[in-house]
């Protein structure tokens, strides 16, 4: 499977059919791919616009990467399937982990956006948020499923510790992403 080559259409099919894979974890990744894909648009829309071109040096960088995230997502899918094929609850486990960590840096990316570009796209920065939240909600339930196949104790203590901290940093900046776009568009 190679969701770069692939059509949405055919990939939805094979995630809603009878099939093995794809699966969640699979499906988490590409849902934090279109989050990264989100913030790129935003950013491209604001780029070269006057108001925002204090900012243009910074929100370039955030570019960047958000690129590179939307590809690291990408490969995620197609390496969920083939940790899931191969059976390895190492390599099973290690997957949705890059995962979970991987939608932390976009949510630490996404966060100053909110005041930096176009406001008529400031609802897709929330959306990117929901998108790199859900994302990492999926991927920290396949890590406890995974982790717990592994029974290797003091792993488990600390990549929940990490999870856990992650988490609230994950949560807290979406709900504070949303009230502030939530009070821009209602004024």
């Amino acid at each position: 499977m190679n969701c770069k080559t692939q059509s949405l259409t055919k990939y939805l099919n094979d995630l809603s059919a009878k099939l093995a894979v794809p699966g969640g974890g699979s499906a988490a990744a590409m849902n934090a791919a279109m989050g990264a894909a989100l913030i790129s648009m935003v950013i491209n829309f604001t780029l070269g616009k006057p108001k925002y071109s204090k900012d243009e040096a910074g929100l370039k960088g955030i570019l960047r990467k958000s690129e590179k995230l939307k590809d690291d997502f990408l490969n995620l899918v197609d390496l969920d399937v083939l940790a899931y094929k191969s059976r390895d609850n190492r390599k099973a486990m290690d997957v949705p982990l890059m995962l979970a960590r991987l939608c932390y840096e976009g949510m630490q990316i996404l966060a100053p956006l909110v005041n930096k570009t176009n406001l008529n796209l400031i609802s897709d920065t929330v959306i990117a948020a929901i998108f790199f939240e859900s994302a990492f909600s999926a991927s920290c339930f396949n890590v406890q499923i995974n982790l717990k196949a592994l029974n290797d104790k003091k792993l488990s203590v600390a990549v929940n510790k990490e999870l856990s901290l992650k988490a609230k940093s994950v949560k807290r900046i979406r709900a504070k992403m949303e009230a502030k776009v939530g009070k821009i568009i209602r004024g």
